[in-house]
């Protein structure tokens, strides 16, 4: 795909509506020939749009109109580039938690291991330490009491929403770069890959951010592929293991995607994906029509169950209670 086609994309299927200054950049990137040019200079890896206004704001980009940030990329590519190519987009949004819930709820009498595949911060392991507020029903608190972090999702289709929020007795993540959120600089970055208009998601960061910082979980740089075996192998054997990612598998080849699923089949564990509609092949499973907007699609071990939006605001379940 050509870059000025994927920048309009990024504009039309995913920031409209969501954040006007990067739907500004987007639209103005398409059509300017010296950011093009610019941005063309990088691996095709990464080129994506949210990696290069990630690295830009990082460097000093604020939000403004196309104009003002034509400007800025221009007068500071050389920073921009190395910080593009030194980063990775690890947004792992927490909200995605809330649709995850339901599926990662499969054990609610006894503790459990959970292991996050391109974990980043290891921010979506803390499925325990936060509040939801599902439609409306009464919000579900940890045994401690309100979160920091309270996530919001309206449901349809009546999912197996939990009475109670699992008992995570470890935890652990794999990652090509781990973040350690006791660096500053690494919170920081988490930051610049929130959305400028999106500020609730921000402070959503940060307190999630906090709660990691005080009980920071187990995580491993390596191939995700290469990895989970010995993670999942290395959980104490009288705890059940669940294996679980989000928007990661998009970034793989997709012979490696194949390979992940085909490891997963032999492990003991359960596991669950939420990925794009396009990225994996879920063979003869007839799947319900897409919603309208971005979907991802939540299975567990390999079968479709829901459609889940991209930060976790709604989940339009399909499948089986388990």
């Amino acid at each position: 795909m050509e870059t000025s086609q994927r920048y309009r994309l990024f504009a039309e299927l995913e920031v409209r509506g969501f954040s006007p200054c990067y739907e500004a950049w987007s639209c103005g990137i398409g059509d300017s020939p010296r950011l093009l040019g610019l941005i063309d200079q990088l691996p095709e890896s990464k080129r994506q749009p949210n990696l290069v206004f990630g690295a830009a704001r990082y460097v000093g980009a604020v939000e403004s109109g196309f104009a003002e940030f034509e400007e800025f990329l221009v007068g500071h590519w050389g920073e921009v580039r190395e910080v593009a190519m030194t980063h990775r987009t690890q947004t792992n949004e927490v909200g995605r938690t809330a649709t995850l819930l339901p599926v990662l709820n499969l054990y609610p009498a006894q503790p459990v291991a959970l292991i996050e595949f391109g974990a980043s911060a290891g921010l979506c392991l803390y499925p325990d330490r936060y509040s939801y507020r599902y439609d409306d029903r009464p919000i579900l608190d940890p045994v401690g009491g309100r979160s920091e972090v309270v996530l919001s999702c309206n449901t349809s289709g009546h999912p197996p929403l939990p009475e109670a929020l699992p008992q995570v007795a470890y935890r652990a993540g794999v990652d090509l770069n781990p973040l350690d959120l006791a660096d500053d600089e690494n919170l920081r970055w988490l930051e610049c890959l929130v959305w400028p208009e999106q500020r609730d998601r921000l402070a959503r960061l940060r307190s999630a951010a906090a709660i990691v910082r005080r009980d920071p979980p187990e995580l491993v740089a390596g191939d995700l592929v290469d990895t989970i075996a010995d993670l999942v192998h290395a959980v104490p054997q009288d705890i059940p293991v669940i294996v679980f990612g989000s928007a990661v598998l998009t970034y793989l080849p997709p012979e490696r995607r194949a390979a992940f699923q085909a490891v997963m089949r032999t492990l003991p564990c359960r596991w669950i994906t939420n990925e794009g509609t396009a990225v994996l092949d879920f063979g003869s499973a007839t799947l319900p029509p897409v919603p309208t907007g971005i979907r991802m699609i939540t299975a567990l071990d390999g079968d479709p169950v829901a459609y889940a939006a991209p930060h976790g605001q709604t989940l339009e379940w399909f499948g089986s209670a388990r």
